[in-house]
């Protein structure tokens, strides 16, 4: 048993180790939203957007803190919802 538990972290730290030592070329990472606009320009050069939004956040650092808050709520909502109707299914009757 003392094993294979040794075996599972030593294959979970070469997991986390294995990106960081990997020699990286330099490459730019874009989301979605980055290139579905250069498709755009690039299909329809004249596009005009008809809305604007509301609010930039100031930088990507702040914009990404954004996204991780807003997906830790909303999996935080689910997994009470989850929780919730699992304990109410699972209890025993009161009456």
């Amino acid at each position: 048993m003392k094993q294979s538990n040794s075996l599972l972290l030593l294959a979970v730290a070469a997991l986390i180790a294995a990106p960081l030592l990997l020699p990286i070329e330099e490459a730019e990472f874009s989301g979605t939203d980055q290139q579905a606009k250069r498709l755009v320009e690039v299909s329809a050069p004249d596009y005009k957007p008809w809305a604007q939004p509301l609010w930039s956040p100031p930088s990507a650092e702040m914009e990404s803190l954004l996204f991780a808050l807003q997906a830790a709520l909303g999996a935080g909502i689910v997994g009470f919802y989850v929780g919730y109707r699992r304990g109410r299914h699972t209890r025993p009757d009161r009456s």
